[in-house]
């Protein structure tokens, strides 16, 4: 099946995407939804910011379902362009208590406090629950996440949204972000980005998960799954069993 895309109005988003998007004229688009087929466990999106997005937190599955959601938001993101000097918030940089984070949300402080990491088109990123981040700036990635719609913002540049500090202070990890988590991926190289516990991600030019119901995110180039054919700016999501064949480089992604 090839995904239907809805285009999402941000206030930190763009009036112009990529030629390969069909969005709106002069609406403030930040992010391209790839929806239909039910109701599935995982999401891609892309995303185009202009300005920062909100200093924000999501929780983890078990937190997530102590307040009446399905599951929590892990997420990753694989930074397609960049201008120079942008940057990502990734977790603290320091260790601070959440009393500290709170009052520092409250002042505007945690914009000193974040960790704001310089980020270059292939770097990719895991962001587990619980870590607080903002991307930031003059970046375009896919993002691809448990799908669920749950963001505890904690700090919004005084843009007139509302905030979630209880929620979002109760499920925050309040330190640095593991380096671990990151990476510079090479655009000639297969390799597994994300290997659970949530999903698995791979970056590849062949097909890959097979066993599994899987998401197919052209980078570049065109894939095909019976019928069904995609390019960049667009994703197919594929049966188990079922082939995917082409010419490209791409995402794949699958429940773990």
């Amino acid at each position: 099946m090839k995904f239907s895309r809805q285009y999402v109005e941000k206030p930190w988003g763009r009036t112009r995407l990529p030629a390969m998007f069909d969005a709106p004229s002069d609406d403030r688009i930040g992010e391209v939804w790839f929806t239909g087929g039910g109701d599935l466990p995982l999401l891609t999106k892309y995303i185009f910011t202009s300005e920062r997005l909100s200093i924000q937190v999501h929780p983890n599955d078990e937190q997530a379902r102590d307040r009446g959601l399905p599951q929590g938001k892990n997420e990753c993101w694989y930074i397609l362009e960049a201008e120079p000097g942008a940057t990502l918030g990734l977790g603290l940089n320091r260790a601070a208590s959440s009393d500290e984070l709170r009052a520092a949300a409250l002042d505007g402080s945690i914009e000193q406090l974040m960790d704001w990491r310089p980020v270059k088109s292939g770097d990719f990123f895991y962001v587990p629950a619980g870590t607080v981040h903002a991307i930031g700036a003059g970046i375009s990635l896919v993002e691809f996440q448990q799908n669920v719609d749950v963001t505890y913002r904690l700090y919004d540049y005084c843009r007139p949204r509302e905030l979630h500090l209880d929620d979002g202070i109760a499920v925050a990890h309040v330190g640095r972000y593991p380096d671990g988590l990151a990476k510079h991926v090479s655009e000639s190289c297969a390799q597994t980005l994300v290997d659970g516990p949530q999903f698995t991600l791979v970056h590849t030019y062949v097909d890959a998960l097979h066993d599994r119901q899987r998401w197919v995110i052209p980078l570049e180039g065109e894939v095909r799954s019976g019928d069904d054919v995609a390019e960049a700016g667009e994703c197919l999501l594929v049966a188990a069993g079922h082939a995917v064949t082409g010419n490209a480089r791409m995402l794949i992604g699958a429940k773990a």
